[in-house]
């Protein structure tokens, strides 16, 4: 029964190496297609993603509706609103420019990619040099606009479940329709650049 034991060691390798094997075979292993996301060219990676999300919060909902899963049953970790905007600049800011993200590079790695291996070592020294740098000011910056009253929207703004799942279908109804028509546009008639590099 999943998890395998107490601790969930064995089914956190499990899931993590199904999904690196997933990953790899759709593609996003590869840093051309992770970096055409951020010239909207290829909405793959956050078509994924956000499907992904919306399909999960859909799924423990009615888990919890049908009475099959316990409402604090699934841990939710305190929202710091400042920490995950500063934290995801960083984050897409090294995405752009190395082509990975923490979990395609292992899977890079996986496949013989030497740049996901340099990635890796960056990411290291990064967090490396976080921690050491670490220290109160940072933590209080860090700190600004915790959400303390609950850890879901339900909970600290008292929005219904049901409308906070149904603004998330709407927006990745809309991802959908905004990947495509980039897409669309990005298909268009070749630039000289691309008509050089194919003829060589």
């Amino acid at each position: 029964m999943f998890p395998l034991h107490s601790n969930g060691m064995i089914s956190g390798l499990v899931c993590g190496l199904l999904f690196g094997f997933i990953l790899e075979n759709a593609g996003f292993g590869s840093p051309q297609k992770l970096t055409a996301q951020f010239k909207l060219t290829d909405w793959s990676v956050f078509k994924v993603m956000f499907t992904a999300i919306v399909v999960a919060a859909l799924g423990l909902w009615l888990l919890r509706v049908a009475g099959l899963l316990k409402p604090d049953s699934v841990a939710v970790p305190q929202a710091l609103v400042m920490a995950s905007a500063v934290g995801g600049v960083l984050l897409g800011a090294g995405f752009a420019i190395g082509g990975y993200c923490p979990g395609t590079s292992l899977a890079g790695l996986a496949s013989g990619r030497l740049d996901a291996l340099v990635f890796m070592v960056g990411l290291l020294v990064g967090t490396t040099a976080f921690v050491g740098l670490y220290g109160p000011a940072i933590g209080k910056m860090m700190a600004m606009g915790a959400i303390i009253d609950g850890d879901t929207f339900t909970d600290a703004y008292g929005i219904a479940e049901p409308v906070v799942l149904g603004v998330l279908v709407v927006f990745l109804v809309a991802v959908y329709y905004l990947g495509g028509w980039f897409e669309r546009r990005g298909s268009g008639p070749i630039s000289a650049q691309q008509a050089v590099a194919g003829a060589e």
